[in-house]
């Protein structure tokens, strides 16, 4: 009987040890405190770093071409854009692990005007912990996350999350 007790007292230890490790191995997207600096080429080839655009309100947008949600959250992004590119906010996508021709094909497609860049190595998407596509981070003024958003997102939504952000000293 205690050998039994042992085994299965062991099996429960190292289930609950596993589990804490698996746990520990994918962390959560934040969603409060500062945004996760980080330099960008766009597909233009030009150079920025999030913290270039501290005093705007920033929509950070991780898509890829062959994500069936981010191609209907695509046109919502631009005609927020459209609404906001006069204003002290950036939208700025990130293409998650997709090849150039597939990013400019889909960008060209949407008519996509505002910032993006290719992820191709992860490590933005690795930074931000990103579980899928397409997620968006919206960042304050003064560089902190506001929100997060683990799912396409509509102009209108966008719109409810930008306003207040804007009218914040």
């Amino acid at each position: 009987m205690l050998s039994y007790m042992s085994l299965l007292l062991a099996r429960v230890l190292s289930g609950v040890i596993i589990s804490f490790s698996l746990g520990n191995q994918k962390q959560a997207q934040p969603t409060e405190g500062p945004a996760h600096d980080f330099t960008f080429a766009t597909f233009e080839d030009e150079t920025y770093t999030l913290s270039d655009f501290r005093g705007k309100v920033v929509v950070l947008n991780f898509w890829a071409s062959w994500c069936g949600p981010c191609r209907a959250e695509a046109p919502e992004l631009e005609a927020a854009w459209q609404d906001y590119k006069d204003e002290d906010v950036v939208f700025l996508g990130i293409a998650y692990a997709d090849n150039g021709p597939r990013s400019m094909a889909y960008l060209e497609e949407f008519g996509i005007s505002y910032l993006n860049a290719p992820d191709l190595g992860t490590r933005i998407s690795e930074a931000y912990n990103i579980q899928g596509v397409p997620e968006t981070f919206i960042i304050d003024k003064n560089g902190d996350i506001a929100r997060f958003i683990y799912a396409g997102i509509t102009h209108n939504q966008l719109i409810n999350i930008i306003d207040p952000l804007l009218k914040e000293a």
